[in-house]
């Protein structure tokens, strides 16, 4: 009998040790399996990554030129005409609307030139005294005028080799038109005051909100200068026809603000999105940042809240109109004006509801003869 148990024993060692063989080798290769699938899933995860810093380098490339984000035609029209004229010394005219983006558009044709190493330097002719402009662009000697007490380099000097971005070329006064004209023809001008010719090697960007062929028509500006500046125009287009843009504008903007107040703003609804898409931005980019950091600075969670009630005027009162755009952009920013109880700069102001510098509203303000009432 104890034999017999003896043997059943056995019996019963071999056949689980049978089993556990048996397991053993499923084990082993459900192992293999899963040692196959990882390195699969890895090699999957590695060329993911890989196409995903590819694709991040190409949205770079093609639609983010110094922030200039979109992947709109309009856009993409605007970067072909970028890198198709950045590596020559041609002169460039950036056209658009208030807050389009044209100094961003600058910086990307500068960034892209031979001349990068240097900075871009700029002169904003709106934001400068008539009587200071020529001193600022072309310097002046000692005892040139009243208060000059030493000799002074002007921007053309400073930008000798480099990049000068005349901004707001529409508010360069017309007798000092005739010497960029000269600058730009022969590279030679005197400073204020001075007698010897100075030669420079500049390249010249303009960029303008005015249409200067109307400008040129009125007498306001030269013909000769227009034709000069006018070589290789690139034209900004308005944020109301790249509404496809929004999307990515906005995911910009509030990461880009939320980070700077420590605002941890994740989720924007598709009511607030449509809003904005829907919006006919007379500000452009500009006004979208100032809209997203109000709303930024309205909301309390994770959740972009707006602050500004967005509505767009119904399409009859833009299209009946048969007032000149220079009438129009005169009582739009008299209505903001008397809106914000003539405050010209500041929080909740007309400049930041206008999308534009203080400096530069009250250069429209001269130009369109507004006056305070008194």
């Amino acid at each position: 009998m104890h034999q017999k148990f003896h043997g059943e024993l056995e019996n019963l060692v071999e056949k689980r040790t049978a089993e556990l063989l048996v397991a053993k080798n499923e084990a082993e290769k459900g192992k293999q399996v899963a040692e196959a699938s990882l390195l699969e899933i890895n090699k999957l995860k590695y060329q993911l990554e890989t196409e995903k810093a590819y694709l991040q380098e190409e949205i770079k490339l093609k639609y983010n030129h110094g922030n200039i984000i979109g992947q709109s035609e309009g856009i993409k029209y605007v970067l072909f005409k970028i890198e198709q004229i950045a590596a020559s010394d041609t002169t460039v005219l950036v056209l658009g609307e208030t807050g389009t983006g044209k100094e961003l558009a600058v910086r990307a044709i500068h960034d892209l030139s031979l001349r990068k190493n240097r900075a871009l330097i700029k002169v904003n002719c709106a934001a400068l005294p008539s009587n200071l402009i020529e001193s600022e662009l072309f310097g002046h000697e000692k005892g040139a005028f009243s208060g000059a007490h030493t000799r002074r380099l002007g921007r053309f000097e400073i930008a000798d080799g480099t990049t000068l971005f005349l901004d707001e070329i529409g508010e360069l006064p017309l007798e000092l038109q005739s010497r960029l004209l000269r600058v730009l023809q022969d590279g030679e001008f005197e400073r204020l005051g001075g007698t010897r010719t100075l030669q420079v090697n500049t390249r010249i960007i303009a960029a303008t909100n005015r249409n200067l062929k109307a400008e040129v028509d009125k007498g306001a500006f030269r013909e000769d200068l227009w034709y000069r500046l006018n070589v290789f125009p690139i034209t900004m287009p308005p944020l109301r026809d790249r509404s496809e843009d929004i999307p990515m504008l906005v995911d910009y903007y509030v990461k880009k603000i939320s980070k700077r107040m420590g605002k941890p703003i994740k989720v924007i609804s598709d009511n607030v999105m449509n809003a904005l898409r829907t919006y006919h931005w007379p500000g452009n980019i500009r006004q979208l940042e100032n809209v997203i950091e109000r709303a930024v600075i309205n909301s309390s969670g994770p959740k972009l809240r707006l602050a500004d009630d967005l509505k767009t005027p119904p399409v009859k009162h833009l299209c009946t109109s048969h007032k000149t755009l220079e009438s129009v952009e005169r009582d739009y920013i008299i209505q903001i004006l008397e809106q914000t109880q003539w405050k010209i700069g500041g929080n909740k102001s007309a400049s930041e509801f206008l999308g534009l510098n203080r400096s530069t509203l009250r250069a429209r303000m001269r130009k369109l003869n507004i006056l305070k009432p008194t």
